[in-house]
Order: structure tokens, then C-alpha cells, then sequence
């Protein structure tokens, strides 16, 4: 595994050291290829000044390994520890923009029927798997193991990973404070009785909690929609006049960019786009621009906490989180977006 020095201190605060069969699995092309694929969904390739001082990359290799140490360190069960690495590996260029391409703008789950198939596909990987005595099968669909995976707003390892990726990547958290919000982390039973990932204490779950929302601010922040929007119509247009396949989706992203640019038409498409910085929300549709109107998925997590009366979510336990949550999930994403 080729990581920066960021990304590996980073990873090994989930777990010291991954099982044998992961680290060959993560070594496999088809894996590799995620360090092409960044966690920003290309947002992060225009000129918004959050995306401008990242402890980078952050991308979807060093999320899947991260993912798949959480899983790991909770188990030890390697069945679902390789669905957790496996969890991306059908992530396309610019990840769910292409779901944006798609017009799967709520769910964001367009590409992930290819898992199974690339995973079939690869002899590596079938040969590792084989020799380990697991199906594929057994590893292609990460959501039924709800340690790795569960429905919002419950806590799963990557809904974990890619809220403290963040804060370490993009808000540059130091490691230690990374540290501090995963050494609470237990692995309890929900209102449900299902296993669920939570915490131990309310404070650090307060302190998550309101990164998660930071989180969620960004992701349907009038700038990351548009970009999605952008990069979602200009793919597209690459792909009608045969620039881009769609195997080229399933490359890398800078294959993906050398290519638009190869074409005066999209390379002129593409500079505009790394040059937005600022993007305005109206009521109106204003004259003269190229506005438009952009759903977007809502990811929130509210965590459960163990106290000493028992398992309670976080906003059962503070007001003033349960309060700015309700106002992110009441957010008005139904105006129109347009780039200054």
C-alpha cells in the first residue's frame, strides 16, 4: 500500500494493523484504483476555498481501508471486514456525481449493483477469496452487516469514517482529537436490537454529532451541489460526443481529466468549472445566468449513547443538538443555484 504519511497515520488510528488477507486484498488493481477516486465527489477540483487547505488526498482507497479497520477492530469478523474494503470498489470518477448523471440524487446508490460483478470478475480477488473460504457473495453487499452499514440516521463504520475523514482531511482536526472521539466508541444494542456502533460518552457523541452536521451543511451546500450539477451535465456531454466511455467512468480521475481536456470543447467546460469559487441560492431564477435547482441527499447521523439509565440518542439527551439538527433537515434545497 502506497499512503502518505497523513492517510497512514490516519488509518491506523481504527486499527494497528489490518489481517493478512485484507492488506492483499487492498493491493488487488481493482482496489487500487480508489486512490484515483476522491472523497469530494470532485468538488474539491473547482475553486472553493474549503476544498483549498485539505491534509490530502483523502480518497476512496484510504476510506475503504479506514472503513474496513473500524470493522475489523469492532469484529474481528473478517467476512464483514472484507465487505467494509470491498464497500467502493464500484465507485466511479467523481463518485456520486455520476449518481447526480443518473438522476439518483436522494439515494446515491446508483453504481453499487456493479460491486458484485467487479468483484466476480477479478481473478485476484476470487482467488484470494476462494483460499479463504469466503463466497463472494458473502462480501459484494456491505449492508447487511449493520456495523458496516445501516439505515440513517444510526451510526455504521462509514458513516464513522467519513465524518472524522473529514474533519481530519478538511476541517484539520489534529490526530489526537481524532483519537479521542474513536476511544469512545463501544459496540452496543439499539432500540431495534440490532448491533450498532455508539458511544460512551456525551460528550465526545456531542462533539461528533456536530461535526456530522458540519458535515451535512457541506454536502448540500449550494457549492457542492452545483459542482455535482456541473461536473454530473459535463460528463455527460463527454460521453455524447464519445470523448469519454463508459468504461472511462470506471477509471481514475485524472485519466477522466486528461481526456476532457483533450477536447477543445470540454477543456474549455473544464477550466470554467475550476474556476468557480462562489456559488448564490434565490428564490428567482436570475436572468442571464446559468442557474439551476439541485436536490440533494441529507446525511445526518444522530448516535446513540450509553449512559447509566441505558442507551438514549443524542438528541434525547441534549436540546440544543437535537435543535440544529431539525434545522439542517428543514433546510430549503428548492432554490436556484447560481455560480458568481
Amino acid at each position: 500500500m502506497s499512503l502518505s504519511e497523513a492517510a497512514s497515520e490516519y488509518i491506523s488510528v481504527y486499527c494497528k494493523e489490518l489481517p493478512p488477507l485484507l492488506t492483499r486484498l487492498a493491493a488487488v488493481p481493482e482496489l487500487k484504483r480508489l486512490d484515483g477516486i476522491s472523497m469530494h465527489c470532485g468538488c474539491d477540483y473547482a475553486g472553493f476555498p474549503v476544498y483549498k487547505k485539505i491534509r490530502g488526498p483523502y480518497s476512496r482507497y484510504v476510506h475503504s481501508l479506514a472503513v474496513a479497520g473500524i470493522i475489523w477492530n469492532f469484529t474481528k469478523d473478517i467476512k464483514q471486514a472484507v465487505a467494509g474494503l470491498m464497500h467502493d470498489i464500484a465507485t466511479p470518477v467523481f463518485a456520486h456525481t455520476v449518481d447526480f448523471m443518473n438522476r439518483d440524487y436522494l439515494v446515491q446508490e446508483s453504481t453499487e449493483e456493479k460491486t458484485e460483478m467487479l468483484i466476480k470478475e477479478s481473478k485476484e480477488i476470487m482467488r484470494l477469496l476462494t483460499e479463504a473460504g469466503i463466497k463472494a457473495e458473502e462480501v459484494s453487499d456491505y449492508h447487511r452487516y449493520p456495523v458496516a452499514d445501516n439505515a440513517t440516521p444510526m451510526l455504521s463504520a462509514d458513516r464513522l469514517e467519513y465524518t472524522l475523514g473529514n474533519s481530519f482531511f478538511v476541517y484539520r482536526w489534529e490526530i489526537d482529537k481524532i483519537k479521542e472521539i474513536y476511544n469512545k466508541i463501544l459496540l452496543g444494542t439499539n432500540e431495534k436490537q440490532i448491533e450498532e456502533l455508539c458511544f460512551g460518552a456525551i460528550g465526545e457523541a456531542e462533539t461528533f454529532t456536530r461535526v456530522s452536521l458540519q458535515n451535512c451543511r457541506l454536502f448540500i451546500s449550494p457549492e457542492n451541489r452545483y459542482a455535482m450539477q456541473y461536473l454530473a451535465d459535463l460528463l455527460r456531454n463527454a460521453m455524447e460526443k464519445q470523448i469519454l466511455s463508459e468504461a472511462d467512468l470506471f477509471s481514475t480521475e485524472p485519466e477522466v481529466i486528461r481526456k476532457l481536456k483533450s477536447n477543445k470543447d470540454t477543456a474549455k467546460l473544464w477550466e470554467i468549472y475550476q474556476s468557480i469559487s462562489q456559488v448564490t441560492e434565490a428564490a428567482e431564477k436570475e436572468e442571464g445566468k446559468i442557474c439551476v435547482k439541485v436536490p440533494a441527499k441529507k446525511r445526518y447521523i444522530n448516535p446513540l449513547v450509553k449512559t447509566e439509565a441505558g442507551f438514549f440518542r443524542i438528541t434525547d439527551l441534549k436540546e440544543e443538538v437535537k435543535n440544529e439538527m431539525q434545522a439542517v433537515l428543514e433546510k430549503n434545497l428548492d432554490l436556484w443555484l447560481c455560480a458568481v
